[in-house]
């Protein structure tokens, strides 16, 4: 099957065909004649299957007829974060070249003003994240009675970001005739839930079992101390002759600490994580894309949808806090057929989140040797650790407890004396004559102003 088979316009599969593509992926061909023919979509699909050109490549040609009006675009896509945003936006200008098909990109991180005033032109597709998407419905900048077409990407990832509300409020002030499109890697309880409500008798269309990684990419554990993590990431870097990595931390603070060290020890790398403007985000992106970095440290915020072609390795510096993050970190690599490799450390606080991970995937993932022996190397270093002091220092200690023992008594035995001379010298000492408040102007310690009342009673001796 070739994209001219899905039904497509010709403007559209010459620009398919000039982006080095002429055969569709599975969500591709099953997903894009059904969005023709205007039907409801539930697509599920991992990462890296081509899920996002299944909805761009139909909704060009939909939007192909009509005309925008000023302030009500004519279709929405939503989004999770900025940086999906930003790609879903690159498909549209990839494979919408021959066609004058308006865009606005609304994100937060940047300036209202260009958006707004792309908003006021008219647009033919918006592609939004929630929060700047309400922020400007609520200013009266935006209405969506005119929205014909609705995308709700990366569904799970809504969910985790807490995003849910915010689509449904949305959804509720969109056109009840109209076609939507759901598309998530996996299908919590709440996600169906948010697809009974708001979608039409839909099409499901499940070309990987929920939440299962791809058979492209290797997956290794790693035991390593939690202390000797970089030590442990630069052996296998050396190792694997990484072409180019994507490292993930939970943190935003181990993000910048590693990239850091990663560039003392002379790697290329870069960051992104939620801290870093767009765009800085986007220019550090496009340094990885290009290959002037080659090592990428992020946080999850990178986690999703983003197609980086290329990418070798993906590392998790952190076992991540959600199974279904652990899915879509190493879906960065094996993308588009290629093979890829995962690498994920493992700590003795990260036993629960491993057994999630593999019960998630329904795959036990075998564990790996460090280069040189390292993890093997730690262990031999813990046994020894847990191994019992020979008896010679034990012996030593005892008497060094019983010298400090004897020198305690002595201490104490002094500081008894040192009391008993104390209360002496106060039975020697003469009676200390008592003040009679009652014959003094005021209190003590210089003061001139008026006596309090209390003090102006006198007491009887």
């Amino acid at each position: 099957m070739t994209f001219a088979d899905l039904g497509l316009s010709d403007e559209l599969l010459k620009a398919v065909t000039e982006a080095g593509y002429d055969t569709p992926t599975p969500i591709q061909a099953q997903a894009i004649p059904p969005v023709l023919m205007m039907k409801d979509i539930i697509g599920i699909a991992q990462t890296g299957t081509g899920k996002t050109a299944s909805f761009v490549l139909p909704m060009i040609d939909i939007l192909a007829h009509g005309r925008a009006r000023a302030l009500m675009p004519r279709s929405l896509i939503l989004e999770p974060t900025r940086e999906l945003a930003a790609q879903v936006a690159e498909n549209f200008e990839k494979y919408g070249k021959y066609h004058k098909l308006s865009m606005a990109l609304l994100i937060g991180g940047v300036q209202m003003g260009d958006q707004i005033k792309a908003l006021e032109k008219g647009v033919d597709v918006l592609i939004a994240t929630p929060g700047r998407l309400m922020d400007l419905f609520e200013r009266g900048k935006i209405l969506l009675n005119g929205c014909s077409m609705l995308v709700i990407d990366e569904a799970d990832r809504m969910l985790d970001m807490g995003f849910i509300p915010d689509i449904e409020h949305i959804c509720t002030k969109l056109p009840a005739q109209r076609q939507t499109l759901l598309f998530s890697a996996t299908m919590p309880p709440v996600i169906k839930k948010l697809a009974d409500r708001f979608l039409s008798n839909p099409k499901s269309i499940e070309v990987a079992r929920p939440a299962t990684a791809s058979t492209n990419i290797a997956q290794h554990l790693v035991k390593v101390d939690s202390r000797k993590k970089r030590e442990a990431l630069r052996a296998l870097l050396d190792d694997q002759k990484v072409q180019s990595a994507v490292i993930f931390c939970n943190r935003k603070t181990t993000v910048r600490e590693l990239n850091k060290s990663l560039q003392s020890h002379g790697y290329k790398s870069g960051e992104i994580h939620g801290d870093i403007d767009q765009s800085s985000r986007l220019a550090e992106l496009e340094r990885f894309r290009d290959g002037t970095v080659n090592i990428l440290v992020a946080s999850d915020v990178a986690a999703r949808g983003l197609d980086i072609k290329g990418v070798s390795h993906v590392f998790n510096f952190d076992a991540p806090w959600h199974p279904d993050d652990y899915v879509h970190r190493i879906g960065r690599t094996g993308r588009a057929g290629a093979k890829g490799v995962a690498y994920t450390f493992v700590t003795n606080e990260d036993a629960e989140a491993i057994d999630n991970i593999q019960k998630l995937i329904g795959t036990k993932i075998d564990y790996a040797p460090l280069p040189g022996g390292g993890s093997e190397a730690a262990s031999s270093r813990k046994g020894k650790e847990d191994k019992p002091a020979p008896a010679k220092p034990r012996r030593e200690e005892r008497r060094e407890e019983k010298r400090g023992e004897e020198k305690r008594g002595e201490e104490k035995r002094g500081d008894e004396k040192r009391s008993e001379r104390r209360r002496d010298d106060r039975r020697d000492r003469p009676a200390a004559k008592r003040h009679n408040f009652a014959n003094e102007d005021g209190p003590d310690e210089g003061w001139n102003g008026p006596v309090p009342e209390f003090l102006s009673v006198g007491f009887s001796n």
